[in-house]
């Protein structure tokens, strides 16, 4: 373990509470050093120290957090939280649905010629980030079938044959049928206070959907990206207006700058 007393961020490019983490350390002025596992194999060494794969994680001395809980990043950090405000259920619900059938438009739009191009400085194709967002929402589903929400859950991608523009929008609306399904049945009586399995932490069922609502903002705000560096206009561009209110980085992309086709 670093006997040091450096704040450590292991990250990867693309990857939303990745770049969340490093947003909050900045904005409070806190200097961390960056480490960036798809650039330096020396930096997955280093976390398997604490028995870890996965990211984002915050370390510092021989101690460590999930960066997905801010709270905890705070602690870590020495900085006061000042908490936050979830969206009511209903509201969360209401953007999810949203953004899972923009998913729809937008992956319509895509030619599919370029569904396997990748995404800048990171080994996920276009296919794999459309296909991403509705296993967001998926992993949750799961998740009230008694499936624990791990890391790997979240690192699911296509099976071979299933990358195409019309598989991918088959198993999004499979995806958004059986979300509709579920908040109308079992959802309806849900305890949102209950705690939630999932890895990274304690949290509760709110704090969960909440989680599940602006991870998938994030990334269909990267494939709007996407669309753009294509030249093609998004179909019914999702404004600020669906994002407002939700915990969700700044920026789209770590280096703006990189272009995603």
């Amino acid at each position: 373990m670093r006997n040091d007393d450096n704040i450590r961020v292991y990250w990867m490019t693309g990857c939303t509470s990745c770049l969340r983490t490093k947003e909050f350390l900045t904005r409070h002025k806190v200097a961390f050093l960056s480490r960036n596992v798809l650039e330096d194999p020396e930096a997955y060494a280093e976390l398997e120290e604490f028995g870890l794969r996965q990211v984002p994680i915050v370390t510092r001395g021989g101690e460590w957090v999930n960066g997905q809980v801010l709270a905890d990043v705070a602690r870590i950090a020495g900085i006061p939280w000042g908490g936050s405000k979830l969206l009511p259920v209903a509201e969360l619900r209401r953007r999810l649905e949203t953004m899972l059938s923009a998913t729809d438009r937008f992956l319509a739009q895509m030619p599919e010629a370029q569904l396997a191009r990748n995404l800048p400085n990171r080994p996920r194709s276009y296919a794999d980030l459309a296909y991403h967002i509705y296993n967001i929402a998926d992993a949750f589903l799961e998740h009230e079938d008694d499936i624990p929400l791990t890391f790997e859950s979240y690192n699911r991608v296509p099976m071979q044959g299933e990358g195409t523009r019309q598989t991918l929008i088959a198993y999004g609306q499979d995806v958004q049928a059986r979300l509709s399904a579920w908040f109308e049945g079992s959802g309806r009586g849900r305890d949102w206070a209950a705690r939630a399995d999932v890895y990274y932490g304690e949290q509760t069922l709110h704090e969960f959907l909440e989680r599940t609502t602006w991870h998938a903002g994030q990334h269909v705000r990267q494939i709007m990206w996407v669309l753009e560096g294509l030249g093609i206009a998004p179909d019914g561009k999702l404004g600020p207006e669906t994002f407002v209110g939700l915990p969700m980085p700044v920026q789209i992309w770590d280096d703006m700058t990189a272009q995603p086709a």
